[in-house]
């Protein structure tokens, strides 16, 4: 199995995202580091998500900081499965399977790859979304439909977002229509 490594442009402000997807004994580590501007406050952003063998997140971190605001948060499941941030249960219903950070296409790759869809096949997938900079989870709908190889049409209602996203070949986004795009193709390092 290989290691692939990204790094993205943000469209709507000026930032970028440097992202690896590791295999591990027993899934998946996705991690990286999102740099941009938040109403004009320099912002940096560490995170590690962990997921099985079939893409379904674990766990995940994310630290660093928003202006001069430290942020340290722990993302996991209760005992009975309720998300958590924190140790703090939260809105986004325990049902839901993936994790979407907010501030990185990083997370895109979650239900791409454990979805598995079809040219042609469309679903939903509701995702917790880590909103930012407000820092709770919540359920974020969203639906995917495979156009094919490479090419996604996304909706995203509660931001009134639709649009196609190019993807490649191990589920990276690389190109996120007016938010972020991939500068160079994903790269991948043999483990």
């Amino acid at each position: 199995m290989s290691t692939h490594v990204i790094f993205w442009r943000r469209l709507d402000v000026e930032g970028h995202d440097c992202c690896r997807l590791s295999p591990v004994d027993d899934g998946w580590s996705i991690e990286g580091v999102a740099t941009f501007l938040h109403e004009n406050q320099p912002t940096c952003l560490r995170y590690r998500v962990s997921c099985d063998k079939g893409w379904r997140t674990r766990n995940a971190t994310v630290s660093g900081w928003l202006g001069d605001m430290p942020i340290e948060l722990e993302i996991g499941r209760s005992a009975n499965g309720a998300w958590q941030l924190n140790g703090v249960d939260q809105d986004a219903p325990a049902e839901l399977v993936d994790l979407d950070l907010g501030f990185t296409p990083a997370t895109n790759i979650l239900p791409i790859r454990r979805l598995a869809l079809s040219v042609g096949q469309e679903t939903p997938a509701p995702a917790a979304y880590l909103a930012f900079p407000a820092l709770h989870l919540e359920q974020l709908d969203q639906s995917y439909r495979r156009l094919g190889d490479s090419r996604y049409a996304y909706t995203a209602p509660r931001f009134d977002y639709e649009a196609t996203l190019e993807v490649a070949e191990i589920g990276f986004i690389t190109a996120y229509p007016g938010l972020w795009e991939a500068i160079g193709s994903p790269s991948t390092q043999a483990s």
